[in-house]
């Protein structure tokens, strides 16, 4: 007994692992590496599917329907009626999923069968990942993913390091660098040594925490501690490593990408849930009705049935003895027939009808030639048939970043140097910008040897002043080619970088092209290539990046000569800078207003030429901090600001991180449509922020963007209450309240007044609350043109107004007209440390309250799971229809997790799009997908079920009426084989035409005017109102279907003398107008028509006199003749004009008045159509990307995806194939900043200057005047072209701790 609780204690407490140990491994049963994300097996497929099937109340209710059909005593219609639909609903249903569940199964074969090198018996086989197991030693190789959670063993790298790009978990793109123990790395790639190593691991259970790993190493008696960064993860892929070793740590569902990834869930659309609603209501109804209709039944029979038994016998089952016992008993029967007759009020045929309307949809998807991307040629594709008008009601997308929105493409787009801007291409006839396209031609590097065929740069007199020697040009690339982390390697010839960050790849990229070629590095020396002539630098000291510093730097020695290069964020360099640059400082500050308005990534770059002297001294100091034991990072920060100071500014690089093509476009019409979009990305909060402001989620016309940041539960919650206050004070001194109404001026009539206000920033105070200040700054816009006048408002005015020339409500003639910016708002952007706070219960509702006001959320920093945790949260607390759309297995939770989830085939593999219910090529398609496919759909199937539930009352409640006059028996109006097949042969068609082919507009104006979209977010055209509304006019039609033919046929006789009164006639005139007033009635349904609704239509009223003739004399059916006899008589053709009069007439009164007195936007659209008017507002309606060009933005432009730890790994020598024979420089040290030092740095230089000591007086001068200076060099680069200076804000060091990022522009409003 006590061997076998060992294992199961391991396995509760720790997870116990030996390396190359099957039997070991196998007692504790961990999970292999078989993935499984079907649903179904060949044996469980049909009791589960059937049982998943009649979970529906639709299917249960039916079943139980046909268990009553086959009672005879109660049944008056054949089983046959119920079997034979409900059997081929569920086939369909069964059919459609085993399609999907077979797809999941080969997606799943496709990943088991992957091959995966591991070590069998002392050699090296390829075995399936199915087959790898827990404790098995693997290889990887360059380029290859990782097949299981492994602890590293050995590399093919000097010093046991590997790197890993890991876009697949985080979404980051980044290569990562990780380390293995360095007792393991003797194990090398001998094979023998690494089948005997039998090192037993300790580690945590399987979780989710991506960052985060437990563990010992026990190994020839020691014990070696494990931690994340000697983890590979499945997921992510091995790069710039020829191979690497490891052994499986966890396997299958236990890796820490399966435990990320979600539970699969059953996901069916808000219709579909109102429906089992529905259902339930109409079951009460029925039951009801039924129940009143047996009491009925009782009493007439007590009464008055009872006398006729000889004509009308009781059955033998009832008691004949004692009267009300044999009234009661047939009461009792006839509640159970009347709910067989009555049931053709939810038919089997309805749920028929509607899988087939969502099948065909999702094939007009699968062929929309708009969304097909001819580069990869991907179509798009409906994976699964169930939620297509789910699209039509879309309240939030959450999206990922990288690889969604971006194309992990960084290119070198403009640049300024000493002043002068760079990358712009201008026409020497205007004098303006031209557009950069793939038409215009590129300048042409062939000349130099080292340049890449795919740089691409179409500003040639960059490259000239290169050429000619111009010096302040050759700095900036100089400082390119040399300030970075990238390492250099030649393959096959070719001169390869590797870069830690896509950006420094782009700089050091542009860098080679213009003749600065970055050669190669050793731990204390940088070589590069200047226009063909070999330079060789001594590296002194690099001064890493980190996510506090915002800058890095390297100091240099060539010759006699020590230089310090520095490139960071704008403000911190800014900051930085000696005096006398107030001109260079101002014009630079201005291109990077333009850069950050145009969405690029920007990096200032300095330098400060450094005397021998002074670097000895603080050289020195540097060591002797370095070397402290007490607060040694202070020491060395403070070490750093001081060398990092009086710096010469050479220019700014401005990158582009390439959008995916029309990403903002779709952005803005989707906002515009009233769809609040969520970006979740594990990428850092500057390039969250840049990209966000690039694809124009976030604009420079936000009153302000709030950014959680805290570390703990009270820092989250003291910010989000600071956002809160914010809030209120600019929605109390809103542009267009009473206060600005009422005091403007009355001379103002010819005027149109445009208000704009900018954020207030809440402070905390102790002090009692007193009532909040008015907004800092208040500006209005004066337009004195009357052009303009319409085309200030958001989508409704630009939609309802300027299109259809409607005049602008105003008071009265004296006031000005008042338009409220509807693009003014805030965003909000949180980071993932904070979002866990922000996801506590104590806190979620704060969050949400804030978060629902804003126009934009960004969340950076987050696990795939954080990512499902939003969306969860977001469904369960505002109730809301969610779209998750992401590209790579980070973001399959979050698919998952959403009601309609969208993945991209994109750069990061098809796990989303395995995962997905719908798959596109590019983000772009969301747009068509959601305001074409998705509104389209919910169109239909609302206008479907609209006109399904009012021809079935229409049709149905013809049996209660009649019951009035039959003695509530339960007897049928109509011939059982016309009720068997009505829905069947003489409806179906024509309505599934409607739910297939109906459309309001054209997809080019919905997808032009957006905000059509705007009623499936309200649930507007199918809610409990519209179905009650189809059920009163339904009952209406079947009381007139029924009286006035019975009042025209009771005692009625034709002119032959012959007798009308019979039921047979009645029942067939009243089926006749029946189909008839169908046909009228649904040719009135239909705005659009196509061949097919033309065939169907009337198709179908053909086609009933056809089936009613050959059944009644083919077959011979108990109704033959009653039509035909009916038909010869003028009686039956003025009934039936008579009566469809009175049921149309009403309709299309109330039609017309809508029309002309309420017309909707679709209603407006179309009259423009018809008139041949082409009205053009989408300008109006959201912001090209090209409008954007040439604006100004106050913001920063800094993203910089870099991580601290590449320069330590270069200067210690760590990184190095080999190691450097000819250099004997001291090695410098690398740095690693806090946040107490972030939030002091102001106080920091006060203290360094008050604090000097004679050698180092002259350089604390120079500080003392940069901080002079700092004070008025903001309000210099905020002076506009015609002189104004806007505000003169200081932007110091304390901008870094601000909570939120300035970013009105109010450069851009006009005086």
């Amino acid at each position: 007994m006590g061997t076998k609780t060992q294992p199961q204690q391991a396995k509760e407490n720790e997870r116990r692992i030996r390396a190359n140990d099957k039997e070991f491994n196998l007692q504790y049963k961990y999970h292999n590496n078989y993935i499984k994300t079907s649903k179904y097996s060949v044996f469980t497929f049909l009791p589960f599917n059937l049982l998943e099937q009649f979970q529906r109340l639709a299917n249960f209710y039916f079943l139980c329907l046909l268990v009553l059909q086959l009672i005879p005593a109660i049944s008056s219609l054949t089983p046959v009626t119920t079997a034979i639909p409900l059997i081929g609903v569920l086939t369909l249903t069964a059919v459609k999923d085993a399609y999907d569940d077979i797809q999941r199964h080969l997606s799943d074969s496709q990943v088991n069968n992957r091959k995966s090198k591991t070590l069998r018996n002392g050699k090296l086989v390829d075995a399936k990942w199915s087959e790898v197991q827990v404790g098995d030693v693997i290889r990887l190789d360059n380029n290859q993913f990782v097949a299981a959670d492994i602890l590293l063993l050995t590399t093919s790298e000097p010093n046991g390091l590997c790197f890993i790009e890991t876009a697949e978990l985080d979404g980051e793109t980044n290569l990562k660098a990780k380390q293995c123990l360095t007792e393991t790395i003797e194990l090398g790639d001998h094979h023998d040594a690494l089948w005997n190593f039998n090192g037993e691991i300790l580690c945590e259970r399987p979780n989710n925490l991506l960052n985060k790993f437990d563990g010992t190493l026990i190994w020839r008696n020691q014990r070696f501690a494990l931690d994340n960064e000697k983890i590979l993860l499945r997921g992510c892929v091995l790069r710039n490593t020829q191979w690497c070793y490891g052994v499986v740590v966890f396997a299958g569902v236990d890796t820490k990408l399966m435990q990320n990834s979600g539970k699969t869930q059953f996901k069916s659309t808000g219709v579909d849930r109102l429906l089992n609603f529905i259902i339930i209501g109409i079951v009460l109804f029925l039951v009801s009705i039924c129940a009143l209709f047996a009491v009925g039944c009782a009493i007439w029979e007590g009464l008055i049935g009872q006398h006729f038994q000889v004509y009308l016998p009781w059955e033998h089952i009832i008691p004949k003895d004692y009267i009300p016992s044999g009234a009661t008993v047939i009461g009792l029967l006839v509640f159970f027939s009347y709910a067989i007759v009555l049931n053709t009020v939810v038919p089997i045929s309805l749920y028929v009808s509607v899988e087939v309307i969502r099948f065909i949809q999702s094939f007009l998807i699968n062929w929309d030639e708009e969304m097909y991307y001819a580069r990869t040629n991907t179509y798009a594709k409906a994976r699964t048939t169930t939620l297509n008008e789910e699209l039509g009601q879309i309240q939030y997308i959450f999206s990922d970043k990288t690889g969604t929105l971006t194309q992990n493409i960084m290119t070198f787009n403009k640049c300024s140097i000493n002043g002068r801007t760079y990358g712009d291409v201008i026409d020497l006839r205007t004098g303006e910008p031209i557009e950069v396209t793939e038409a215009l031609q590129c300048v042409d590097f062939s000349a130099n040897p080292h340049h890449e065929s795919d740089f691409r740069w179409y500003d040639r007199t960059l490259l000239d002043a290169v050429r000619s020697d111009e010096e302040h040009s050759h700095v900036f690339f100089r400082l390119l080619a040399l300030c970075h982390t990238v390492m250099a390697e030649t393959v096959e010839g070719k001169l390869e970088y590797q870069a830690q960050s896509p950006d420094e790849a782009a700089l050091v990229a542009a860098a080679r092209n213009f003749g600065f070629v970055f050669r190669s590095r050793t731990p204390n020396s940088i070589t590069i290539e200047v226009m063909g002539r070999k330079e060789e630098y001594e590296l002194l000291n690099i001064l890493d990046f980190n996510n506090v510093r915002k800058r890095m730097s390297v100091i240099l020695r060539r010759g006699n000569t020590v230089v310090l290069y520095c490139k960071g964020a704008d403000n911190v360099i800014y900051d930085r800078l000696h005096g006398g640059q107030e001109d260079l400082k101002a014009r630079t500050q201005d291109h990077l207003n333009k850069f950050a308005g145009e969405g690029l990534r920007t990096l200032v770059l300095a330098e400060r030429r450094l005397t021998e002297q002074y670097y000895k001294n603080w050289r020195t100091r540097q060591q002797e901090a370095a070397l402290a034991m007490d607060s040694r990072e202070e020491r060395l920060n403070e070490i750093y600001e001081e060398i990092e100071s009086d710096m010469q500014l050479v220019g700014v690089t401005a990158i582009e991180d390439k959008l995916q093509d029309g990403v903002p476009k779709a952005i803005a019409n989707l906002q515009s449509a009233g769809i609040k979009i969520w970006v979740l990305t594990g990428d850092k909060q500057e390039t969250a922020i840049n990209i966000g402001y690039s694809c124009q989620l976030l604009t420079d016309e936000l009153a302000d963007v709030f950014i959680v940041d805290g570390n703990s539960v009270e820092e989250v919650e003291k910010q989000l209450r600071q956002f809160k206050e914010s809030i209120k004070i600019y929605n109390r001194f809103r542009p267009g309240g009473t206060e600005a109404l009422y005091n403007s001026d009355s001379n103002m009539d010819p005027l149109s007044v445009t208000m704009t206000q900018t954020s207030v920033f809440m402070h905390e105070s102790s002090n009692p609350p007193t009532p909040p200040p008015p907004p800092a700054i208040s500006v209005v816009t004066f337009r004195w043109d009357d052009k303009n006048k319409d085309k200030k408002g958001g989508p409704d005015s630009a939609e309802c107004n300027d299109l259809f020339g409607d005049e602008k409500r105003s008071l009265d003639d004296g006031a000005a007209s008042i338009v409220i910016d509807e693009t003014t708002g805030f965003a909000l952007v949180v980071n993932g440390h904070s979002l866990v706070h922000c996801l506590s219960p104590e806190l979620e509702i704060k969050f949400l309250d804030i978060a629902s006001q804003c126009k934009a959320v960004i969340c950076c920093r987050v696990t795939p799971l954080q990512k499902a945790l939003v969306v969860e949260l977001i469904k369960r607390a505002k109730n809301a229809v969610t779209l998750a759309i992401g590209d790579g297995a980070n973001d399959v939770s979050m698919i998952k997790a959403a009601h309609i989830g969208v993945g991209i085939s994109g750069q990061e593999g098809l796990q989303a799009v395995l995962s997905s219910d719908y798959a596109i090529a590019q983000f772009r398609y969301l747009e068509r997908l959601l305001l074409v496919h998705g509104r389209w759909s919910y169109y239909r199937m609302c206008k479907f079920l609209r006109y399904f539930f009012y021809k079935n009352f229409a049709f149905t409640l013809c049996h209660c009426w009649y019951s009035l006059f039959c003695g509530f028996s339960a007897q049928t109006v109509f011939d059982p084989m016309f009720i068997s097949v009505y829905n069947l042969f003489y409806t179906s068609l024509p309505v599934l035409s409607l739910g297939i082919f109906e459309q309001d507009v054209s997809d080019k104006n919905s997808v032009e005017y957006p905000r059509l979209y705007t009623p499936g977010l309200r649930s507007e055209l199918f809610n409990i109102r519209e179905f009650i509304y189809s059920v009163l006019h339904g009952a209406f039609t079947s009381l007139v279907l029924f009286l006035i033919p019975y009042g025209v046929y009771k005692d009625g006789v034709s002119q032959n003398g012959y007798i009308l009164s019979d039921h047979m006639t009645l029942g067939a005139v009243v089926a006749t107008i029946l189909i008839v007033d169908n046909t009228a009635q649904i040719s009135l349904y239909t705005s659009y028509w196509t061949i097919v609704n033309h065939i169907t239509i009337w198709g179908s009223l053909v086609w009933y006199f056809v089936l009613d003739y050959f059944y009644n004399y083919v077959i011979g059916g108990p109704y033959v003749g009653s039509l035909t006899q009916a038909i010869k008589d003028l009686t039956f053709w003025m009934t039936m004009l008579i009566t469809v009069m009175v049921l149309v007439a009403p309709v299309l009164a109330y039609k017309y008045y809508l029309l002309d007195v309420h017309p909707s936007l679709s209603d407006k659209i179309r009259q423009k159509s018809l008139k041949k008017i082409h009205s053009r507002a989408s300008s109006d309606v959201r912001r090209t990307p090209s409008s954007r060009r040439g604006r100004r933005s106050v913001r920063s432009g800094y993203a910089f995806a870099h991580q601290e730890g590449f320069g330590r790994l270069i200067t210690s020598g760590k990184i190095m194939h080999k190691m450097p024979q000819d250099f004997a420089f001291p090695l410098g040290l690398g740095t690693k900043k806090t946040q107490a030092l972030h939030n002091n740095l102001a106080s920091a230089d006060q203290t360094k200057a008050s604090n000097s000591s004679g050698h180092h007086m002259g350089n604390n001068n120079n500080t003392n005047q940069r901080h002079n200076q700092n004070q008025n060099h903001s309000s210099m680069a905020d002076i506009s072209a015609e002189g104004r200076a806007a505000d003169a804000g200081g932007s110091g060091a304390n901008d870094d701790i601000s909570p939120r990022a300035p970013c009105q522009d109010l450069d851009t409003i006009n005086l």
